[in-house]
């Protein structure tokens, strides 16, 4: 079952990853999220969230690989995932581009919490290894 722990994080870990792009240039940015970004200011503080995107994302690959860390790779992946859903739901009107984030986010929530169940219960000794 390791398999499914290890799979539910790299997955996530992709889905967190794909915003990296941004990093490049505002164009990349309207290209993730169909919005302008001409502004300097938000074209530093969204490169800049492509940055600690990509940092989450390579955190959770690694952590694919290293029992140790998954833990706490299951618990930054869902507060991410999580809270990113919680906003959009929250404030609504999206547009279709970042429907797509929404949608990809879900995936990584339902990946995260399949996963962390998985290492739950093979801690507890329920689930073979």
């Amino acid at each position: 079952m390791q398999i499914v722990v290890s799979a539910s994080l790299v997955i996530a870990a992709v889905i967190h990853l794909l915003p990296l792009t941004g990093v490049v240039s505002a164009k990349a940015l309207a290209q993730l999220y169909g919005l302008p970004f001409e502004e300097s200011n938000l074209q530093i503080l969204m490169r800049h969230r492509a940055v600690l995107f990509g940092l989450l994302g390579v955190f959770l690959m690694i952590a694919a690989f290293t029992p140790r860390l998954q833990t706490l790779a299951f618990a930054a992946g869902l507060i991410s995932a999580g809270s990113f859903l919680w906003i959009a739901f929250a404030v609504g009107g999206y547009n279709a581009l970042l429907q797509r984030v929404v949608v990809a986010d879900i995936i990584a929530v339902a990946c995260l919490l399949v996963g962390a169940g998985v290492r739950l219960f093979q801690a507890r000794g329920s689930v073979p290894p």
